[in-house]
């Protein structure tokens, strides 16, 4: 069954009405009709639901809970430095679907991209309907939120509010004696947030290292070989599902 989120509670009355987009998807694309049933998602909650009326706009009625445990255990963020092209949108569709709970990018010191106020806040809103989209086709009850794009500094101030900061640095793949990944991930055991920082493509300068140290973050290398931008997020969530769902 499709799945639609919707904003804040279900009413009282159970019955939801769904627009724009999504009632569009529902009455012209499906071609679903009254009778057909569907899943909401309200506030982190699935519930099978049942369509009353499937026109310009859809109302359905909200039945019972549709019990799933889809989650990953831990609330990951991923912090990207601005990359060139289209890859900020891979990652935010590809890092949904491995169970991403917020995206941060940040302007490098080593970005070659730059987004000023208007482009940033046009760029933000195509990254949270591709990360909606992609919640509701990997069957997730949260969306994850694309934060508006952050000065170094603002991203030193936010990765305050995480129980810890691992940053994957591309200089620690190179070592012989390189942390290893999976050590990384055993100390994250009785850690509820994390926050995971990538570099841009010319990865993270020696300012930024320092500060990021300077903040107790952890550094470590994703393996003997250095990953692309939009390859690394996805490595490093793929091992963090591996490692605790």
């Amino acid at each position: 069954m499709q799945r639609y989120f919707i904003e804040g509670p279900v009413p009282e009355n159970r019955i939801v009405t769904i627009t724009g987009d999504d009632a569009k998807h529902i009455a012209k694309v499906m071609r679903q009709e009254p009778g057909d049933r569907l899943i909401i998602v309200s506030e982190g909650k699935a519930f099978l639901s049942t369509i009353l009326k499937a026109e310009f706009d859809v109302d359905v009625e909200v039945e019972e809970e549709f019990q799933t445990d889809v989650e990953m255990p831990k609330r990951v963020a991923i912090a990207c430095g601005l990359p060139k092209g289209d890859k900020l949108e891979l990652i935010a569709q590809k890092a949904t679907e491995l169970g991403m709970h917020a995206l941060i990018p940040f302007a490098a010191e080593r970005s070659i991209v730059k987004w000023d106020g208007s482009k940033s806040e046009k760029k933000r809103t195509r990254l949270q309907k591709i990360a909606k989209e992609a919640a509701e086709q990997s069957h997730r009850t949260h969306i994850p939120e694309i934060h508006n794009t952050h000065t170094f500094k603002q991203l030193m101030e936010t990765a305050k509010s995480f129980d810890a900061v691992v940053v994957a640095y591309e200089e620690e793949a190179r070592e012989q004696s390189r942390t290893r990944f999976a050590e990384t991930l055993k100390s994250l055991y009785d850690k509820d947030s994390i926050l995971f920082v990538f570099g841009p493509e010319g990865g993270i300068s020696d300012t930024e290292v320092a500060l990021l140290k300077e903040s107790g973050a952890l550094f470590t290398s994703l393996g003997p070989r250095i990953l692309r931008t939009e390859t690394a997020p996805l490595y490093a969530l793929s091992a963090m599902s591996y490692e605790f769902e």
